[in-house]
């Protein structure tokens, strides 16, 4: 299986602001931990110690990273005109030891609906993989669940051994979708708690998922933070922030750049940080022929997601 290079957004340091260590409060130190992770990379201003931490991310990056389904267990739902099965979908990081394992559910004709759409573009790479068929009869039996809870992780397995099916759009959306949507409709109704939790589950996929593309994750960093702020988590939501904007300096990802930035400016005052680069840094991005992109708040683009 090919290498995939992991999803990596920090970069190195130049200096801090001069602000003296007695001064500094907690949140200023994360806030320099963080400045340090993401600031362009310059030999000539770096010690030996800093080169051999640049040179350890950039290996990073080229890390293999290689993906495990399993579908441990499924449930009969009934509704009052329908019945079926849903599949309980876990995915795996192999190599070492994966603490963050997310849950989804599919029923099988969400994995109908992802083979017809993969065969529209991808008929000739998966002319030998087979979608399990669906019985006549016996489809509630334990046993015919079983085994198709088997069929259905294998065929999971082969569609992630092919290289462009595993990248593609559909591949991807089979994981998140469906989650992604509830979560954003709970954002635009206010509820940020349980838009919170859902968009951190879907995090955790997209991260596995999109390794081969690390601007994927960014539509959600941003839903994260507007979560954050609005539930007054000023400190996570800027760290979220941080932890999204190397991505969308490196890729120039002019629509999320300017709004990510006021965001961080603003979060910044309220926690009392020095934020003198991050509004050097907007005004230039305003100033840019682009600008006028920049004029939307961060939350009026999230909130467009998805309607």
């Amino acid at each position: 299986m090919e290498e995939e290079p992991e999803p990596h957004a920090t970069m190195t340091a130049t200096a801090k602001d001069t602000v003296s260590s007695e001064q500094s409060s907690p949140q200023q130190e994360a806030f320099f931990n963080n400045e340090e992770a993401d600031v362009g990379f310059s030999a000539s201003c770096l010690t030996t110690a800093e080169l051999q931490q640049h040179w350890r991310a950039v290996k990073q990056e080229f890390r293999s990273i290689k993906l495990l389904f399993d579908i441990p267990s499924a449930r009969i739902r009934e509704q009052t005109v329908s019945k079926y099965v849903v599949y309980q979908i876990v995915v795996i990081r192999s190599g070492s030891y994966d603490c963050e394992r997310v849950t989804i559910e599919r029923r099988y004709s969400d994995f109908l609906h992802l083979h017809q759409e993969l065969l529209l573009d991808f008929s000739e790479e998966m002319e030998d993989i087979v979608m399990p068929k669906k019985k006549m009869t016996g489809n509630f039996s334990v046993e015919n669940i079983a085994e198709r809870r088997v069929a259905l992780r294998d065929y999971l397995t082969q569609l992630y051994s092919l290289r462009i099916v595993r990248k593609s759009h559909a591949f991807q959306a089979f994981f998140t979708h469906q989650e992604l949507k509830a979560a954003y409709n709970l954002l635009r109704g206010g509820r940020f708690s349980r838009a919170l939790e859902d968009l951190q589950a879907a995090l955790i996929l997209q991260e596995k998922l999109s390794s081969h593309n690390p601007t994927l994750v960014i539509p959600t960093l941003c839903a994260i933070l507007v979560c954050q702020r609005d539930l007054e988590d000023f400190d996570a939501a800027f760290q979220t922030g941080r932890r999204a904007l190397p991505t969308v300096r490196r890729y120039e990802l002019r629509q999320y750049h300017g709004p990510l930035l006021e965001a961080l400016v603003d979060l910044g005052y309220s926690l009392e940080l020095p934020v003198a680069q991050l509004q050097d840094e907007l005004t230039r991005v305003r100033d840019a022929p682009h600008g006028q992109a920049s004029l939307v708040s961060l939350k009026e683009l999230v909130v467009q997601e998805f309607v």
